[in-house]
């Protein structure tokens, strides 16, 4: 049996490099490939994704792993190889129901879907990005099929993501927040709004790209592993532990965008980083979900960076970065502004509480279009009425609304659910990290992040994938995914920033 894991184990690595490769072309596609590229590009990566799925779909890695199971009944289930083997055993069973061929012909469209993506959001043109998004919906519909009969067309693209969530369940998280939001934002509306105008003045991108490196840095992430670029959407990628990279994109005139976005990537970056070394090149080397994923970057970007304590340490340096713009502005009102909550149209910019309105809409949206109440033609028109719905504003153009998100371009369909989820295990993961090392409020404040990685990369980041979701957030917290202790943070924190009673809120 030790000749057999032996003989699974390298045939995965071989797979993991394959895809790796992949994404090594698409993050130069998103950094540095001149736009003529993107042709030759797709078809790079589309062959790339096809050797990997057929090498790994091949009926000998089933007998392996078949092979296997008594074996795996023997090990220690917190070992690596237990947890190679089940999480090995899943990935080929979600694989070999999807054709190679569809595989490879949604990496080509995707790759190509990108570059006309990027073209048709800056000339504010839907119409432009409308026949690949359409190509794109398709494709995903009969990775769908696939799986045979679901209780929504949605679950299993969601479960890429999330392995064993349902769109039932999603929508039962997203229905609990709205219950206590929504007051929540009303009694917020009622306040005078908050003078966020000093985050709008000139600053110098250069200078906001080193203040930000400065930043992560002291967070802990290892630009000898690491480097940041720049993207038309911020995203991180790794190819193994040793070499992980974030990406930003800079406004001149809005501070936060730059800074919380590479506050953001890097938390996906710490977690990335911090995987075992020797979970390299298995199928354990990577996050456990996209909704962990999630926890960990806007733990990094809100708990932290958005913290009174963080800028009492941060916000001097800062001002010395921008004495002219920051320089006689009290920390209290720069904090103020930073968490000044509006509704706004841009996701990755808006604030903590009304962050899950754009994934509601956006969820919403997406099960529509799987479930085929919606067409993709008919789109920005169901946009703009959600974002009015759930946000009160009027959409000026499709770059501020239906074509802001790189993700359907990437074929992401199912990805957005997970920044909420994210949000609410940010919260429970802070918490017990804070239960364990008392003293990481007071770190946070004096420019220290060695206790908070150290308790994530002990309690989380070393395992990879070796446990599901489910059970990491049991095994962490002791307890199942649980909104309150975030509806309790956000409700704590903003009704002191607000001045807003228990009483208030009642009445809303």
């Amino acid at each position: 049996m030790d000749n057999t894991l032996n003989q699974l184990k390298a045939r995965l690595a071989e797979i993991a490099d394959l895809f790796k490769a992949s994404e090594v072309l698409g993050w130069d596609m998103q950094t540095y490939m001149p736009p003529g590229g993107g042709e030759a590009r797709s078809e790079q990566i589309a062959t790339l994704q096809k050797l990997g799925h057929e090498k790994f779909t091949q009926a000998e890695i089933g007998q392996w792993l078949e092979e296997l199971k008594p074996t795996l009944e023997r090990l220690d289930p917190d070992s690596d190889d237990a947890g190679i083997l089940r999480v090995a055993a899943r990935d080929y069973d979600r694989a070999r129901k999807v054709p190679t061929e569809l595989v490879a012909e949604i990496a080509r469209t995707t790759s190509m879907a990108h570059e006309v993506w990027a073209k048709a959001r800056a000339e504010k043109n839907f119409q432009a990005f409308l026949p690949m998004l359409e190509k794109i919906i398709e494709l995903k519909r009969r990775v769908s099929a696939c799986f045979g009969e679901q209780d929504s067309p949605y679950d299993p693209l969601l479960d890429d993501y999330e392995p064993g969530m349902k769109a039932a369940q999603v929508r039962a998280v997203f229905d609990e927040l709205k219950r206590d939001l929504v007051p929540l934002v009303k009694a917020i509306a009622a306040k005078p709004e908050v003078d966020d105008s000093v985050l709008h003045k000139d600053y110098d991108e250069q200078k906001q790209w080193d203040f930000g490196e400065a930043v992560i840095k002291r967070f802990g992430y290892d630009f000898s592993r690491g480097r940041q670029d720049k993207s038309v959407h911020p995203f991180t990628t790794s190819f193994s532990s040793s070499d992980v990279r974030i990406t930003t994109r800079l406004m001149r005139n809005f501070i936060p965008s730059a800074l919380m976005g590479t506050l953001h990537e890097c938390g996906h970056a710490l977690y990335e980083q911090g995987v075992a070394p020797e979970l390299s090149r298995t199928p354990l080397a990577d996050g456990t979900s996209l909704g962990v994923h999630e926890s960990q970057s806007r733990m990094w970007e809100n708990l932290v960076g958005r913290s009174r304590g963080f800028w009492k340490y941060f916000y001097p340096q800062l001002q010395a970065v921008f004495p002219e713009n920051l320089g006689k502005v009290d920390l209290d009102v720069f904090y103020k502004a930073l968490n000044k909550v509006k509704p706004s149209l841009i996701r990755v910019e808006a604030d903590e509480v009304t962050y899950n309105l754009h994934t509601l809409l956006r969820f919403e949206l997406e099960v529509d279009l799987m479930e085929g109440r919606l067409k993709a033609k008919d789109l920005p028109a169901a946009w703009n009425a959600k974002v009015k719905e759930y946000l009160g504003l009027d959409v000026p153009d499709d770059s501020q609304g239906v074509l802001q998100d790189v993700h359907w371009s990437a074929g992401y369909i199912g990805y957005f659910p997970t920044y909420t989820l994210g949000n609410i295990l940010s919260v429970q993961f802070f918490e017990k990290a804070v239960q364990a090392v008392p003293s990481i409020p007071a770190d946070i404040e004096h420019g220290e992040f060695g206790g908070l990685l150290g308790w994530l990369r002990e309690n989380i980041h070393r395992h990879g994938r070796k446990y599901t979701p489910n059970e990491l957030i049991q095994r962490v917290t002791g307890s199942p995914l649980n909104a309150k202790p975030y509806l309790a943070y956000l409700k704590k924190k903003y009704q002191a920033l607000y001045g807003i009673g228990d009483e208030e809120l009642r009445h809303n």
